[in-house]
C-alpha cells in the first residue's frame, strides 16, 4: 500500500519549488523505509529543475544527498535494522547484471542507473528525491553513515563527497602527488579535504583569492587566482592531477599547460554548454582529459568510512524548506560556504 508524504517539488521547468504531497511505494521484500533528517542541495538539482541538462519530468522532487534513520525494513532485508543511521545518494537501482554493476560500478550501469529523482523506477513510476519526509529504497542502494559523522554534515557526502573521492582514488592521489582543485565550492571544498587526507600536495585554483583562508584551513598547501596570468606561467607543468569541480566553461587549454607529463585533468562539474578542446594542448606531454561520475555503492561506503576516520565533512548552511528557492539563487551566485542542507523537519 502506498503512502502519502509531504515534499517540496518543482511543478514545471524553472518554476519555484512548492510544498506538495507525493506517493511513496509500499515497503517491499528488500526495501528500507528511511525517515529523512537532512538533504543537501546540489547544483545538479538546479540544473535538472530548470532543464539546463535537457528535458526533464515534472513535477520533480529533487534531492540526492539524503541522510536519515531507518524506520521500517522489508522481511528480506539483512543489512539494516530500524534505527540505523543511513544515507542514499544519486542512484536507487541499476540492472545489477552487467559487467559494470558486477564490478561495483553501478554508476556506469550499461542500462543506465535509476537515478534518485527525475527518472523512472523498475516499477514504471517516476522517482522522487529527498526533499521529502521519507523515502523507500532497495537495501542494496543504501549506505551506512558512521556514528562519527553528524547526519547534517554527512548528507552532502552522498554526492559532493563521492563525486570527488572516486576520481581522487582512481587517479591515485596520495603522497608524492601534486593535485590541483579548480574551484572552491560545494564540490571543491570536499575535493580539497579528501585530497589532503589522502596525503597529496594540494593547490586550489580559483578565480580570486577571496576564499584563500578557507582553502588553506581545509587542507590546501597553496592557493592561486586564475584571474592572474602569472598563475599559468608560474605553475606550468606542475600537476599530476587537476580536478575540475566547476560547472562553467573554462579555457581548458590553459589548464592543460599546468599538467606534468602523463598528467590528467578530470572534470566532475558538468557545464550546460559543451567545452571546446584543442587536442594539440594535450599531445605534447601525453596529457589526458577525462571525467568521472559519482561512485559505486561499495565505494560510497568506503568514502563515508574514510571521512569518518579522517574527520572530513561538508561545511554547511542549514536552512528550512521555505528557503529552498532563495538557496537556489544563492548557489547560482556562489553565495554559500559551502553546501546548503535542508532540515526536513521543516517540510
Amino acid at each position: 500500500m502506498t503512502t502519502t508524504v509531504a515534499a517540496y517539488a518543482a511543478p514545471a521547468p524553472k518554476a519555484p519549488l512548492e510544498r506538495t504531497t507525493i506517493e511513496r511505494r509500499a515497503v517491499g521484500e528488500h526495501d528500507v523505509l528511511i525517515d529523512i533528517a537532512f538533504v543537501g542541495i546540489c547544483h545538479s538539482d538546479i540544473h535538472q529543475a530548470r532543464e539546463g541538462w535537457g528535458e526533464a519530468t515534472f513535477p520533480m522532487v529533487p534531492g540526492h544527498e539524503i541522510a536519515g534513520v531507518v524506520a521500517e525494513v522489508g522481511p528480506g532485508v539483512t543489512g539494516f535494522a530500524v534505527g540505523d543511521r543511513v544515507g542514499v545518494g544519486c542512484m536507487v537501482d541499476s540492472c545489477r547484471v552487467c559487467d559494470n554493476c558486477r564490478a561495483g560500478l553501478e554508476q556506469y550501469c550499461d542500462d543506465g542507473p535509476v537515478w534518485t529523482y527525475n527518472a523512472v523506477g523498475k516499477d514504471g513510476r517516476p522517482t522522487y528525491g529527498g526533499y521529502a519526509k521519507n523515502v523507500v529504497v532497495d537495501e542494496n542502494y543504501v549506505v551506512r553513515i558512521p556514528d562519527a559523522l553528524p547526519l547534517d554534515t554527512a548528507a552532502p557526502l552522498l554526492c559532493a563527497g563521492i563525486t570527488t573521492y572516486s576520481p581522487l582514488r582512481h587517479w591515485n592521489a596520495g603522497p608524492g602527488k601534486r593535485v590541483a582543485v579548480v574551484g572552491l565550492g560545494g564540490l571543491g571544498h570536499m575535493g580539497v579535504q579528501i585530497a589532503h587526507a589522502l596525503g597529496a600536495e594540494v593547490t586550489v585554483l580559483s578565480q580570486s583569492l577571496r576564499k584563500k583562508d578557507d582553502g588553506l584551513r581545509l587542507g590546501a598547501d597553496h592557493y592561486h587566482a586564475t584571474s592572474d596570468p602569472a598563475t599559468f606561467r608560474d605553475l606550468a607543468g606542475t600537476f599530476d592531477l587537476i580536478l575540475n569541480t566547476v560547472s562553467a566553461p573554462l579555457d581548458v587549454a590553459a589548464y592543460f599547460s599546468l599538467l606534468r607529463t602523463d598528467g590528467a585533468m578530470v572534470n566532475v562539474g558538468l557545464p550546460e554548454e559543451p567545452l571546446e578542446v584543442d587536442l594539440r594542448a594535450l599531445s605534447g606531454k601525453r596529457r589526458s582529459m577525462s571525467s568521472s561520475g559519482i561512485g559505486g555503492i561499495a565505494e560510497t561506503q568506503e568514502m563515508l568510512d574514510f571521512c569518518a576516520e579522517h574527520g572530513v565533512a561538508a561545511e554547511i548552511e542549514l536552512i528550512g524548506a521555505d528557503r529552498i528557492n532563495e538557496a537556489y539563487e544563492r548557489v547560482l551566485a556562489s553565495d554559500v560556504r559551502y553546501r546548503f542542507v535542508i532540515d526536513t523537519a521543516t517540510i
